[in-house]
């Protein structure tokens, strides 16, 4: 759905686009450059198959950056070297630093984090780690690697209720809130289908403030948005179906007090540059009644789609969708691969 929405701002007389999907099997193809074939239809999410096109190889070789075509009728030929890629993926394989690898092996600039930052970023263990070093409060947390158990201190210190959620995954998949003890093995099971290392958070009872952060143009500071504030409306947290399907109901700007939100974009830019991230990230908050600020999270490829927050965000704050794209494009080529 992200792809499909910047595929339809990609200005045709400037950008030749050639649209890569991955299978559930992690097969790449030519999926065609329709956006309409990757939107939601009667409440079901697009996916790519084989069926979508010829499968397509890009060697990890930075003296040959042409996609190799395998069309079955024809053979195997090449298309025009890549300039850039724009990997828009969530999760694994996508936004942990895997397809940065290669595509830094493969020597073609991409837009957004490199290997370490997106790897750090999708940890959820090493971002309170990194953001704690530089002064960025976070909410208190215990970390399960596999077969570990929640100790009794750390019970006691984190109290109830709890949220306990895999500690590399994202769009809110296998979280469950944790009001009883007795429930707490049961809600490890379930994020452990996902990862075996799970984190164990103290449940803060405040509001979920969201700030965009870009990198800076010309290798500028990165800048910061204004802020959204998402309304759950009942929810426990902020959950699949609201962010993609539904659609939130949210507040833009957030109404916060001006100190407050200058603190909050201060801490969305340092947590940016305290994980060496690059391009783009959102990075969630909690405010409480106090106005205290607890970092909850960081996405180095926040959702791009029309009801996602990042581009909303940065539309409210003069950076309409179609010149926050171009410019993830042009800071991508700049950027180029290697140490910088």
């Amino acid at each position: 759905m992200s792809a499909g929405s910047i595929l339809r701002v990609l200005d045709p007389d400037q950008y030749e686009v050639v649209p890569v999907g991955i299978t559930r099997d992690g097969a790449w193809v030519l999926s065609g450059d329709n956006p309409d074939s990757l939107a939601i239809t009667d409440r079901r999410l697009p996916e790519i198959t084989t069926a979508s096109g010829n499968s397509v190889v890009l060697a990890a070789d930075p003296t040959a950056t042409e996609l190799i075509v395998r069309d079955p009728g024809a053979g195997v030929s090449s298309l025009a070297g890549v300039d850039v890629v724009f990997p828009v993926l969530h999760g694994a394989y996508g936004e942990d630093g895997t397809i940065q690898g290669m595509l830094e092996m493969a020597g073609i600039p991409y837009v957004g984090a490199n290997v370490f930052a997106s790897a750090a970023a999708m940890d959820k263990e090493f971002t309170r780690k990194l953001a704690t070093g530089a002064g960025i409060p976070v909410g208190p947390w215990a970390v399960l690697r596999a077969g570990a158990e929640l100790s009794e201190a750390d019970k006691e210190r984190l109290g109830l209720p709890v949220f306990v959620k895999p500690a590399r995954a994202g769009s809110s998949y296998g979280i469950t809130k944790v009001t009883d003890w007795a429930a707490l093995d049961a809600a490890v099971a379930t994020a452990r289908q996902i990862d075996p290392k799970v984190l164990v958070e103290a449940a803060i009872v405040g509001r979920e403030i969201e700030c965009g952060v870009l990198e800076g143009e010309a290798g500028g500071s990165p800048e910061a948005s204004l802020l959204a504030e998402i309304h759950v409306d009942g929810n426990d947290w902020y959950d699949f179906e609201t962010k993609y399907i539904e659609g939130s109901r949210y507040s833009l700007p957030a109404d916060l007090p001006a100190p407050v939100t200058a603190q909050i974009q201060e801490y969305a830019r340092r947590t940016f540059t305290a994980l060496d991230c690059a391009g783009l990230a959102r990075v969630d908050f909690f405010v409480t009644a106090d106005h205290q600020i607890y970092l909850n999270e960081i996405n180095t490829m926040p959702g791009m789609t029309p009801t996602s927050m990042f581009p909303l965000m940065w539309a409210a704050t003069g950076l309409e969708y179609p010149k926050v794209v171009d410019r993830l494009i042009r800071t991508a080529l700049h950027r180029g691969t290697g140490l910088h």
